[in-house]
């Protein structure tokens, strides 16, 4: 490598105490020799030679260094540590961050000479008929001295070759937006994973350091709840900056190693891109310092925000460098991110972490450009009810339902990864899949939502689902074995309203309000208006609706909702749901809109009973929010007739308590 200067060059080759050659660098050990010497490029004359061994903190030499360098720990403990080495040897200007390839300008100088990846000093000397004895000089000098005759040989008559376009080193990260117009190369980006949550992009470009990252190439990833999950998408300049990325897999942030992956210019752009002007004017000042504050007073101003931070970290730009993260309806999120022009002030702010503002601490956190876009597209592309696609050809699902009964022709899966979907279980079952029912694949989720461990699923017959259960209990499903249990539907009702099923037999579902009946499934088709602070369920078939005999005589074929998240039923009392039913031939079904429910009530002069309103969940009620309040809430809207039933029946009592007939109520 060549260190460049307008006229000169610095020859310089360096060694670690781990690989040689091509790998050097990539073993995260440190450099224990330096061998330099500068060449006038007018005079074509070159200064003295300078050798300096560097003493490194780990002494350890490997096999390799010991064979090829001869050098020793005793020799290397009595040198100089690096920052003195370059203290003494060299005033280290700009000049320094611009460098030469000799590779790549000798295969300039010379097109037929082998490729530039397969260049090394001694091919290069080889091409030009130059001695490539090493053994003549020291280890290093050797090195120095060659490429010093290449580059005369390049300098000379014949080739006239001329040093204009230096590659160069970014000593910064620069921040800065993205589009998600932008097109960005899969060839330059890589996934770096097990980060510190604490890690901010100037960690990790710290950690790439001597490697150029683009501008505003770092980008953090968040899971599910906008928390840091370990994990960045990096993108570089070119390709081969990638490449030299990838070699520092596993290399260490603290006492973390990290991994290093490929990834693809579409994982970056969906982390990092963002469509809002607000967001790009925000992001538009540069070399900016971004604090994310989290946990904000729903009611709190700009003014708030700037009176807890105080004189001492002052905002860039006052009000103009802040920006409140909102719902597409304008309601706060709590979340909000802060410009500060330089680190001093972002540190005095990250001191206030979890200071309190109103009645509520607030979490400070450094930030960076695509997390701003990340959070922004999260919350903005949240709809407030989301709706279903309209399909082509408008169908009307066959009524599947959840199997009841004492008939043992269900089993039930019990020690399941949590990462195993439904495609997983299909799999660990093989065969028995051609025997599954029609959705009837049912995975139970816990009180936050998430796989529980449990699935249940609905055999054609109880044979087959004794069968099942004798060949795959206790058979393997990725690094967990998993019991297979036959049982009855009843049985697997019990346990997906959130009862249990033990040893000890069945325990049904609490219910602390005997005046409000254990919940059934309700199926809904007409379009209703919705308040804003509620969300529309997604469809699937569940639960059989309980219907009067002349009702289920004349009832079509229904379209139902399904609850997304764990949701509370009725009072005090959450319910465990099963996943959206599948089968192995039809993983699900397109819900059909009114209009193709009328159009086949018109086509079979089947009358249509009046269908209810859509199924809504309220979040953010009060804790102390009972049913007249939430009647009242949607007083005005229409209630479901008499002869249809819904999500949870209210008895007389209830009724008469209420003074609101034939309301159905899901709290």
């Amino acid at each position: 490598m060549t260190a460049s200067h307008s006229d000169s060059l610095v020859v310089l080759f360096g060694a670690t105490a781990g690989a040689y050659g091509a790998k050097l660098g990539s073993d995260e050990r440190e450099l224990i020799l330096l061998v330099w010497q500068v060449v006038d490029l007018h005079s074509k004359k070159v200064g003295t030679l300078h050798k300096s061994l560097v003493k490194a903190d780990n002494l350890d030499l490997s096999d390799q260094c010991r064979e090829v360098s001869g050098l020793t720990p005793e020799g290397l403990g009595k040198a100089e540590p690096l920052d003195r080495v370059l203290q003494q040897n060299f005033l280290l200007s700009d000049c320094f961050y611009s460098f030469y390839d000799l590779r790549k300008e000798f295969h300039t100088c010379y097109p037929s000479s082998a490729a530039v990846k397969d260049q090394t000093i001694k091919t290069m000397a080889e091409y030009l008929g130059l001695g490539t004895d090493e053994t003549e000089e020291d280890f290093g000098v050797w090195q120095v001295k060659t490429m010093v005759a290449i580059i005369f040989s390049m300098l000379s008559e014949s080739c006239n070759h001329v040093f204009t376009e230096p590659e160069t080193v970014k000593y910064k990260y620069e921040t800065g937006p993205c589009s998600k117009s932008e097109t960005v190369d899969s060839e330059t980006v890589i996934r770096a994973r097990g980060l510190p949550w604490q890690s901010s992009d100037q960690d990790i470009a710290r950690f790439f350091k001597g490697l150029n990252i683009a501008k505003g190439g770092v980008a953090l990833c968040l899971n599910a709840q906008g928390r840091r999950n370990g994990e960045a998408l990096v993108r570089f300049v070119n390709s081969e900056q990638r490449d030299l990325a990838l070699e520092r897999h596993k290399h260490h942030m603290g006492s973390r190693y990290i991994e290093v992956y490929k990834a693809t210019g579409e994982e970056f752009l969906k982390i990092a891109g963002g469509t809002s002007n607000e967001v790009a004017q925000f992001l538009s000042k540069e070399n900016q310092v971004i604090i994310r504050m989290r946990g904000l007073p729903f009611t709190a101003t700009q003014e708030d925000v700037l009176g807890f931070l105080g004189p001492e970290c002052p905002v860039t730009g006052g009000k103009e460098g802040l920006l409140f993260v909102k719902y597409p309806d304008g309601r706060p999120t709590g979340d909000a991110f802060v410009l500060f022009s330089c680190e001093e002030y972002a540190q005095n702010a990250l001191k206030k972490h979890k200071e309190i503002l109103g009645k509520r601490y607030i979490e400070l956190f450094r930030s960076t450009a695509a997390e701003v876009q990340q959070v922004l597209n999260r919350y903005m592309s949240t709809p407030l009810i989301p709706t279903l696609p309209t399909p082509i050809i408008p169908v009307i699902p066959p009524p599947y339902t959840i199997a009841t009964g004492s008939i043992r022709d269900c089993v039930r899966l019990r020690g399941l990864p949590y990462t195993a979907g439904i495609d997983d279980i299909l799999e660990f079952m093989g065969d028995a899949t051609a025997d599954i029912k029609p959705h009837g694949v049912h995975m139970v989720l816990n009180q936050q939502g998430r796989p529980s461990g449990d699935a249940f699923i609905q055999m054609k017959s109880a044979d087959k689902a004794f069968m099942v259960a004798q060949k795959c209990h206790k058979k393997m499903m990725k690094d967990r074995y998993v019991e297979v249990f036959q049982c009855s539907g009843e049985e697997m009702n019990f346990v997906l309203m959130g009862g249990t099923l033990n040893r000890s037999g069945l325990s049904p579902p609490p219910c602390k309000l005997p005046c409000l009946s254990p919940p059934a499934y309700a199926a809904f088709q007409t379009a209703a208006v919705i308040p804003a602070e509620a969300a529309l369920y997604q469809p699937q078939a569940l639960l059989p609706t309980t219907r009067t005999p002349q009702a289920s005589a004349a009832a079509p074929p229904t379209v139902t909702y399904y609850p997304a998240q764990a949701a509370q039923l009725y009072m005090n009392y959450t319910a465990y749901y099963p996943s959206p039913p599948v089968s192995p031939t039809t993983v699900g079904y397109i819900a059909a809109p009114p209009g193709a429910v009328a159009a086949a009530a018109t086509a079979t002069h089947t009358p249509i009973l009046p269908q209810p309103g859509a199924l809504v969940r309220m979040q953010g009620l009060p804790y102390n929010t009972g049913m007249k309040e939430i009647l009242s809430f949607f007083q005005g809207y229409q209630y479901a007739p008499d002869d249809y039933n819904g999500l949870i029946q209210l008895s007389d009592q209830a009724r008469s308590v209420l003074q609101a007939p034939k309301e159905w109520v899901c709290l």
